[in-house]
């Protein structure tokens, strides 16, 4: 993992690869390993960046008087960009719907939602409020963190059950938690992103999205039960250049349920929308 110092904190990411450039983003209380599986099969011909938001599963906490809403995780992304000079890049995001609000930046070149929060689903499904009712509680990600510890209560629909159809590795698991259980860092940090909620936010970066006129690709896992599946064909209606892509078999953590199809699907999505050259 490399590290680059931001003017909100530090921020952890894997370069990887060479080739046209992708840049993956996690979802709340997930890292940068939710891509693992998928970076597997892609940086053969593709540099893939994975960086860590300060969402909950990251290890190092950010400053204290960083702002870490919605908007201001969204200026951290833009400052990360910025700061490695990342440029023509295509931006994927899965759960977390914070890429919608970038569709404005120059850097982006070609942008790709994967079964995330979008328009009226915010926070999204059981899970998503489940965690904005626990940030407002004092104590709450204490709490939560320690009944975390009994690995049969991350299968409930309330935490991670609904959000992967297969159970996610314990490992994998464990590395996204361990920063919430023992670092209470952590926890303000995510209490931070969680409280106040920006609820009309992506009903904005909706109508945004029908100016974004370069290569888009909605992905959606046709089974998804907290990301609603007719959400991911709106997406890809009002997307001037957009296409959609269903998943079956999966829920909405597409990279860990079907990582081989979504790789497949970006790789065709690259290769079909590269500029033509002389």
């Amino acid at each position: 993992m490399a590290e680059i110092q931001l003017s909100a904190g530090t921020i952890e990411y894997e370069d990887t690869g060479e080739g046209p450039l992708l840049v993956l983003i996690h979802g709340a209380t997930m890292n940068g390993s939710q891509w693992s599986d998928v970076v597997s099969e892609l940086q053969p011909d593709h540099r893939c960046v994975v960086p860590t938001l300060p969402l909950g599963g990251h290890r190092i906490p950010m400053n204290e008087d960083a702002d870490l809403s919605l908007r201001g995780q969204v200026r951290i992304l833009e400052d990360f960009l910025e700061q490695l000079d990342l440029r023509q890049l295509t931006l994927v995001g899965n759960d977390w719907g914070g890429p919608q609000l970038l569709s404005r930046n120059d850097r982006v070149a070609r942008l790709v939602l994967t079964s995330c929060e979008a328009f009226d689903n915010f926070p999204p499904g059981l899970p998503g409020k489940n965690l904005a009712l626990t940030g407002r509680m004092p104590g709450g990600f204490a709490l939560a963190a320690r009944a975390l510890r009994v690995r049969a209560l991350r299968r409930t629909p309330i935490t991670y059950g609904w959000m992967s159809k297969r159970p996610l590795p314990d490992e994998v698991m464990d590395e996204w938690l361990r920063p919430l259980m023992t670092d209470p860092r952590i926890r303000r940090d995510l209490a931070k992103y969680v409280h106040p909620l920006e609820r009309d936010a992506f009903l904005k970066a909706a109508e945004e999205l029908r100016s974004f006129d370069k290569p888009a690709l909605v992905v959606w896992a046709k089974e998804d039960r907290v990301m609603p599946p007719e959400h991911g064909r709106r997406l890809a209606e009002l997307l001037p250049q957009g296409r959609l892509v269903e998943i079956e078999d999966s829920y909405t953590l597409i990279p860990q349920d079907q990582p081989l199809a979504l790789a497949r699907a970006l790789r065709e999505f690259v290769h079909e929308t590269a500029p033509v050259t002389a």
